[in-house]
């Protein structure tokens, strides 16, 4: 089985990798442009707040992605009302990055779960204004199902609290999820090391979206070669079908002819 003709849909646009990848925390914009090659994603995800786009004579991080090669996810990072993602989203397509972008309506600094009253009235208003809309949202099947029937080109459930690393921690709303929504679901958030992502990928995922777990890696370039393989690896395993899990032994031999 080979992955090759295995491509990512979102809103009629066709991704050859499943494995999103974000740009901040990184030490320079050099070791960021490295991960993101190695980590082989096709969608790099960009905070608005975190792009020059008042003088293009300064230095941007946008200078480093090749926007012919990538394509760029504009996401609403720091936003905690609906009125303030929906400005953020405006002023990115006014200034050319997107509009296809990564809706976040943030609940609170602490744990920055998304507020999902919030997030569903930003949605709404922003596929209402033809804008192509990934919201990160709780494991919450039901909100999962509303931001689907409001419009939204996927859905992208938390693992784990952002940048917590503590990896798939309900699998079982994650495989709820993807039977009520037609729509991809790409994991978003919680990814701490290469097993969690081939998790997501084993639930059935369509998709894993990562920031921290690469930038913040003691070597962030080999972490982006693992993730790369690990999402390859969790799709194979997904589209071979596993066995089985059982209480007792199976022998890999088979028993019948043995002498006695």
């Amino acid at each position: 089985m080979k992955l090759q003709n295995d491509s990512l849909k979102i809103a009629g646009r066709e991704f050859r990798s499943r494995l999103m990848v974000g740009t901040g925390k990184y030490a320079d914009f050099k070791q960021m442009a490295k991960a993101i090659e190695v980590s082989g994603a096709d969608i790099v995800t960009v905070a608005v707040r975190r792009v020059n786009i008042s003088d293009r004579n300064k230095e941007s991080l946008l200078d480093y992605i090749d926007l012919k090669k990538y394509t760029l996810l504009p996401n609403t990072a720091g936003c905690y009302s609906a009125d303030d993602a929906v400005r953020t989203c405006r002023l990115a397509r006014e200034a050319g990055l997107s509009d296809f972008v990564k809706l976040e309506v943030l609940g609170d600094e602490k744990t920055l779960f998304p507020n999902n009253e919030e997030l569903l009235k930003a949605a709404k208003i922003l596929v209402n204004e033809g804008f192509t809309v990934l919201p990160y949202t709780s494991d919450d099947p039901i909100v999962c199902k509303k931001l689907e029937d409001l419009g939204c080109a996927a859905v992208m459930p938390l693992g784990a609290p952002i940048g917590s690393g503590l990896g798939i921690r309900n699998p079982y709303n994650i495989r709820i999820i993807m039977e009520v929504v037609k729509v991809p679901v790409i994991v978003d958030a919680g990814v701490g090391t290469a097993s969690d992502a081939a998790i997501a990928m084993e639930l059935g995922c369509d998709g894993v979206l990562m920031n921290t777990a690469i930038a913040g890696a003691q070597n962030p370039i080999a972490m982006a070669e693992a993730m790369n393989l690990a999402v390859r690896a969790g799709r194979l395993a997904y589209l071979s079908g596993r066995i089985p899990r059982k209480l007792y032994a199976t022998a890999s031999s088979p028993l019948e002819g043995v002498i006695e």
